[in-house]
C-alpha cells in the first residue's frame, strides 16, 4: 500500500493579520536567503508540484446576474470574495473538462 504524504491545511483567510504577524512577516522578507534556517526542512529530491498551475495573466471584467443568496454568501466572507468566487468556478471547469 502507497503511503499518503498529503498535508492539508486550512487557512481562515478572512481573519486580518495581527500586528505581531505583520511585524514577523516583515522581519522574514527583509533576510537573505542565506540568513534564513532551512535545516528542519526535510531533503526531498523527488518533491514536485503536482498541481502546479500557471494562472491566466489577466482578467476580464463581465456584468453576471447571480442569485442574492449565493452573492451574499460570498460576500460575507469579506474581502476577496470575487477571487474565492473565481476559484470556485474554475475548480468546476476543471472538473468538468
Amino acid at each position: 500500500m502507497k503511503k499518503n504524504n498529503t498535508i492539508t491545511k486550512t487557512i481562515d483567510l478572512t481573519q486580518p493579520l495581527s500586528d505581531e504577524q505583520k511585524q514577523r512577516l516583515t522581519a522574514v522578507a527583509n533576510l537573505s536567503d542565506e540568513q534564513i534556517d532551512f535545516s528542519d526542512i526535510p531533503y526531498n529530491p523527488k518533491a514536485e508540484w503536482t498541481k502546479a498551475v500557471a494562472l491566466p495573466s489577466s482578467k476580464q471584467q463581465v456584468t453576471l446576474r447571480l442569485d442574492k443568496d449565493v452573492l451574499d454568501f460570498f460576500k460575507k466572507t469579506g474581502k476577496g470574495y470575487q477571487t474565492r468566487l473565481n476559484a470556485v468556478l474554475r475548480t468546476y471547469m476543471e472538473a468538468n473538462q
